[in-house]
């Protein structure tokens, strides 16, 4: 296949690059409206008991509150009892009753909201409910911030409550990833003009990433016409379709220039690359798949749409290397090394000496060069040990934010400390008399300050005659219980507090579901943690059998799992240390706080996928060196010659993206981008120059193992490429003995082949 794709680019090169223009256009006007598909929100499991509880409330009682108005009196002397200050209240009550996108509207000026004012007396709460579907919540709540808050008179009004809180974080990730985009796109060619000492190969990568991100939006608009895709998948299709750009295009326009210096015409050099380099990127490609499909296992669509976007973006990258690019090549032949610059030829050299020493010395002591490697990284895994998991709360916003400072002020200056409440719902009618006992036995569980309820307010299990408000909960076939947690209770309690009111039985005939945001944080993190061995298994399992089928060894991929996961944790682990302990919140700004559970996981698997790209590249050029006869030590020294100047450089302009998230000011954000960033270099640098070569030579003969029965179906099955023999440039030396540990490049890989 390889290798008639190679032949088509050399006999219609133009042909090829007019049809790919034209995909390129449609794909483009395809996924333009791919913006109008995309959805906020999308954290929680549709099918969870607080996703049926969301449900039952918006059919039942107009839909949970979600909207908090913090009116302050700023006036005279601060209390809410001067008449300009009531009128003021008053007013904004009646005009959002009569707004058409609230319901449910609730204020400390109605009868019986007394319980809706600060202990001092000088800040009031207005709840409502926003209508409408996560867009049109996101929309109408922005309309609502602009219209209400700010200062009306003698009083100053904020908003917050989930809603707002929602946009807010949407508002500032898109704000935060804008300013990632615009340092990390221009740095990136820059660095990318500098490693390859050329105007025109440099655009080479960028004509990948292009072509990736384009046809990435087209398929993001064709699944969020049938389908809900998250709006955050749109960043994840620029950052990864740029990396994974320059990736595959550092890859094979590298292998393409290699074999033009060592003599070869043109025709000769593409059908080497895009047979050796080609297949590198088609495996590298299929590990990354492997690893992003685990994310389609988890309910949650945020986290599925970025299946959706990564396997699409690999996809379309790595058709984009195998097709598209060849014919450019093709057509550029050694033009591709226009526009040199002054140290281009340091560059183009085949090998970078220093990373074959780095091997042979670790090599040398592979024991004593690898245990102070490990112990590093399992230093910094250690943090993990007390990770706790949590999901986005106003903290991982600025402290100046709206929403953020209603947070605040209801948990400092508030007797509930929160409007958060948890919220219980029955599927039937509730008797009087078995409310008023399932209410009361709540008000004595620990962590709770009330219970409101359509027969009454309950603390300790004693009741107060209901209002307006509490009047409103009951209906003949459904029952609404909010329940108040007490002042300064910590996420840790509120969850508590959610399981101990799933363990009392329901009253009446039907069910009681339990919702608000403690019980969406107690079924998200149940939700994904019940898929997580699942996922693992999933990825483990897909990558052994590609790398197996890539190298015909059993021993190969149990070594890149467990040097990766080793490197994945570490990187982890220094995430715990730094967003959950708080070191370096000074210099980065955030607030320390749970790490994301969602934000980890994905974090997880897009690492895990890169690592085993860069896995890949390293272990097909080993691979082809020993299967041209060399012995296991030199095939490790010159693959990493050949092959550590490409990880490394591709490992950094890739960790430049995601460290560019760090200038945000959210903290889930700034953690994926960090940590992702450190991962690829801790596996570029740590793993593929020491661990790698350390474990070879531990090894030795063993490393190629394989049993005979899977020898024979990795002969039936294996899926390898014979190259094209490659010329050898003058410094090597055809006829040197690889057995003797030669270090030279071996003239023709007998069974598959690589980078």
């Amino acid at each position: 296949m390889l290798r008639r794709i190679a032949e088509l680019a050399l006999r219609r090169p133009r042909a090829l690059l007019v049809l790919g223009l034209v995909a390129v256009v449609a794909m483009g006007a395809v996924g333009f409206g791919a913006f109008g598909k995309l959805q906020a929100g999308g954290f929680e499991d549709p099918d969870a008991p607080s996703s049926r509880a969301r449900t039952l409330i918006a059919d039942e009682f107009g839909g949970e509150q979600n909207l908090v108005l913090l009116v302050s009196a700023d006036s005279g002397d601060g209390s809410l009892k001067q008449a300009p200050v009531r009128k003021a209240g008053e007013k904004l009550t009646e005009e959002l009753r009569e707004a058409p996108q609230l319901s449910h509207v609730s204020s400390y000026w109605d009868a019986g909201g007394s319980a809706l004012t600060s202990r001092d007396g000088s800040q009031a709460l207005v709840l409502a409910h926003v209508k409408g579907d996560s867009s049109q919540v996101a929309d109408r709540t922005e309309e609502i911030t602009d219209k209400w808050s700010g200062d009306r008179g003698p009083v100053h009004v904020r908003a917050g409550g989930g809603a707002a809180l929602n946009n807010d974080i949407s508002g500032q990730v898109s704000a935060d990833l804008a300013v990632a985009e615009s340092i990390a796109v221009p740095l990136t060619l820059v660095l990318l003009v500098i490693a390859f000492g050329s105007f025109v190969a440099a655009l080479l990568p960028l004509a990948i990433g292009l072509i990736a991100i384009l046809g990435t939006f087209a398929e993001l608009f064709v699944l969020g016409s049938v389908t809900d895709v998250s709006v955050f998948a749109v960043n994840l299709t620029t950052a990864l379709g740029l990396g994974l750009g320059i990736d595959y295009g550092l890859l094979i326009v590298s292998r393409f220039r290699e074999r033009l210096s060592a003599g070869d015409q043109v025709g000769d050099a593409l059908r080497t690359t895009v047979t050796t380099a080609g297949r590198t990127i088609a495996f590298s490609a299929a590990t990354v798949v492997a690893a992003l499909a685990a994310l389609l296992l988890f309910p949650p669509f945020f986290l599925r749409s970025f299946a959706y976007a990564g396997i699409g973006v690999v996809a379309v990258a790595a058709l984009a290397a195998l097709i598209f690019v060849p014919a450019l090549l093709a057509v550029l032949g050694h033009r591709v090394n226009k526009g040199r610059l002054p140290w281009a030829d340091a560059v183009r050299r085949p090998d970078a000496p220093v990373w074959g020493r780095l091997a042979r010395t670790a090599m040398r002591r592979p024991a004593l060069t690898a245990l102070p490697v490990l112990a590093v990284l399992l230093l910094a895994a250690s943090p993990l040990l007390g990770a706790r998991f949590g999901m986005p709360d106003e903290r991982v916003l600025p402290e100046d934010a709206q929403s953020r400072q209603v947070s605040t002020a209801l948990a400092r200056d508030f007797p509930g400390g929160s409007t958060e409440s948890v919220q219980i719902v029955t599927t039937a009618g509730v008797p009087r008399d078995g409310l008023d006992e399932y209410a009361g036995r709540i008000s004595r569980l620990d962590g709770v300050a009330r219970v409101e309820a359509s027969s009454g307010v309950y603390a300790d299990g004693r009741a107060a005659p209901a209002g307006r408000a509490q009047s409103a909960l009951g209906k003949p076939d459904a029952e609404l219980l909010n329940v108040v947690p007490e002042a300064g209770s910590d996420a840790g309690k509120r969850q508590d507090l959610v399981r101990g009111i799933r363990a009392l039985e329901a009253p009446g005939s039907g069910e009681a579901l339990v919702g608000g945001r403690d019980a969406q944080l107690v079924d998200t993190k149940a939700s994904i943690g019940d898929r997580l061995p699942g996922a693992i298994g999933m990825v483990v399992g897909t990558t052994f059998v590609l790398l197996f089928l890539f190298t015909g060894s059993v021993v190969q991929p149990l070594r890149a799992l467990v040097l990766n996961t080793v490197s994945l944790t570490a990187s982890i682990g220094a995430m715990v240390w730094i967003f959950q302990d708080g070191h370096l919140s000074g210099v980065l700004g955030f607030t320390a706080m749970p790490m994301d559970t969602s934000m980890t996981v994905l974090m997880f698997c897009i690492v895990f996928g890169l690592s085993m790209d860069y896995e890949v590249f390293v272990t097909s050029r080993i691979k082809e060196l020993h299967d041209a006869g060399a012995d296991n030590a030199t095939a490790v020294a010159r693959g990493l010659s050949r092959t550590g100047r490409i990880v490394t450089m591709a490992a950094g302009l890739l960790a430049v993206s995601f460290f560019a998230f760090a200038t945000g000011e959210i903290g889930f954000l700034q953690m994926f981008g960090l940590g992702s960033g450190l991962a690829i270099l801790i596996d570029a640098v740590a793993v593929r120059g020491v661990l790698v070569p350390a474990a070879m030579r531990l090894l030795g003969r063993g490393a190629w193992y394989a049993p005979r029965v899977l020898r024979r179906l990795h002969g039936r099955v294996g899926l390898a490429e014979s190259a094209v023999p490659p010329r050898t440039s003058p410094e090597e030396e055809p006829g040197a003995a690889a057995g003797a540990g030669a270090e030279r490049e071996e003239a023709q890989p007998r069974t598959g082949a690589g980078v």
